[in-house]
């Protein structure tokens, strides 16, 4: 029965989720925290940082108050919808603080309504170490664990008292999922309860009949610790792959062996572009924004889309459907030090140049910050990849996945080039389009790439193919 101090509690006492940033995510690791328990908050303040699999993303609180309790540490990867913060909005009230349910408790806590918290993208567990909120439709694990502790403290076995919901993290459930292998069945060996990979890989190993099944006391490794490097010996170093770059691994093997690639490649003459580049620089319209030949490819590339529509579509495989898009989301691919990300100019074929100068300013400024939002790199077309920044002449890239076509941009040089009958020294850079054989063949894919060396090597066809 609840009664009014139970009332009283669960209105100054608010629990802040972590929320789903609007992209299917389903975890987020916390990355940093920026206030403790004890600091005071306002509403919108940003209390963490955490990053998703697709970039980093700041959390403001919607709360004014006290932070009562960071419900896990730096490290820690959470599942969407998980408390994280609970925050004391009605401080010096003289209510105690609501106290861990206890072991003895024969009814799961009531689970808070599922909603969508608000999230501003610019982008420990207190006291024990296995408070975690259930998944919707399961029993909490917080009673759980509390008499796993208990029972263990007891002499008794931490199996014995589980509930019927096992502990593990999410990529330990989906390792007994792939291995097909029921967590009820896992003895566990970690900290307060919590079955690691190490338990997963021991119970899809066969035992013999007579053998005595293993106990948590044998053999128990060290518990999993959000670890982000972890040097083995002096002669290498283990990085756990998590966060962006876990994505992008996965997407590119996605895309790799999903889409049938093919990449063509042109060398082209491109002294009058960089000449262009010059002059724009010192245009009083192009003012205050960056202008580099990477703002001359990215409309070249445009204009050759426009040419050539057939090029900016994506393959429905569910649908067996060819989608054809009207308009350009032109990603380009930045490197940050969480891995290469490829946040997406939106609508960039409505944009004039000094408005494209300014989107392509703003997307690298902010990807080099580590504030690219999940949502800047959503629904992307066509991308362009410079790998010339780094002095390479040309790759194969791969397409990103939901994308028909890449380019690659390699590094200008100047290089001898025959010039009007005669051989001078030129600007001169190789491009490389990479595109799905499903949707593009080999004329459309020849044409976008011709039209792209055509305008940098005239500029002007920028106005006369307008």
């Amino acid at each position: 029965m609840t009664t009014m101090n139970d009332t009283s509690n669960a209105a100054r006492f608010r629990e802040f989720k972590m929320p789903d940033v609007g992209e299917g995510l389903t975890e987020a690791e916390i990355l940093k925290w920026y206030v403790q328990p004890g600091d005071t908050v306002t509403d919108g303040q940003v209390v963490c940082e955490v990053e998703t699999a697709k970039a980093a993303v700041e959390l403001p609180i919607p709360y004014d108050g006290v932070v009562h309790e960071l419900r896990f540490p730096e490290g820690t990867t959470v599942d969407v919808g998980q408390v994280i913060i609970a925050v004391d909005v009605a401080p010096g009230s003289g209510d105690a603080a609501p106290a861990p349910e206890p072991a003895a408790q024969p009814e799961p806590e009531p689970e808070a309504p599922k909603g969508r918290q608000p999230v501003l993208v610019g982008y420990g567990v207190a006291e024990t170490s296995t408070k975690r909120r259930a998944r919707k439709g399961t029993k909490t694990a917080v009673p759980a664990a509390a008499a796993a502790i208990q029972g263990e403290m007891n002499g008794h076995s931490a199996v014995a008292v589980r509930e019927s919901r096992p502990l593990a993290k999410p990529p330990v459930r989906k390792l007994a999922k792939d291995l097909g292998i029921d967590l009820a069945t896992v003895v566990p060996t970690g900290e307060g309860g919590i079955i690691t990979r190490e338990d997963v890989h021991a119970a899809a190993t066969p035992v013999p009949a007579q053998a005595p099944a293993p106990v948590a006391a044998e053999a128990a490794p060290a518990p999993e610790a959000p670890a982000v490097v972890t040097t083995v010996g002096a002669r290498e170093t283990r990085i756990p792959v998590k966060g962006v770059r876990k994505a992008i691994a996965q997407a590119m093997v996605g895309s790799a062996f999903t889409a049938p690639h093919v990449t063509e490649f042109v060398t082209v003459d491109v002294t009058r572009t960089m000449k262009l580049v010059a002059e724009l620089k010192e245009d009083k319209d192009m003012a205050g924004v960056r202008v580099n030949p990477l703002l001359i490819i990215a409309k070249a590339l445009l204009v050759a889309i426009r040419r050539n529509p057939d090029v900016n579509s994506a393959w429905d495989e569910a649908n067996q459907e060819i989608v054809r898009k009207h308009y350009v989301n032109l990603g380009i691919a930045a490197a940050t030090p969480r891995g290469l990300i490829v946040p997406n100019i939106k609508d960039a074929h409505d944009k004039t140049l000094p408005e494209l100068a300014a989107a392509l300013g703003e997307l690298v400024s902010t990807a080099r910050e580590g504030r690219t939002s999940p949502a800047a790199m959503a629904g992307g077309t066509v991308t362009i990849t410079n790998v010339g920044v780094f002095g390479v002449d040309t790759g194969t890239p791969i397409l990103n996945p939901g994308e028909s076509a890449i380019l690659a941009v390699g590094a200008i040089k100047l290089q001898p080039w025959v010039h009007k009958g005669k051989v001078k020294p030129r600007q001169v850079t190789t491009l490389a389009l990479s595109f799905d054989h499903r949707l593009v063949d080999g004329e459309l894919g020849s044409k976008v790439l011709a039209d792209v060396a055509a305008i940098l090597e005239q500029p002007k066809r920028l106005i006369t193919w307008a």
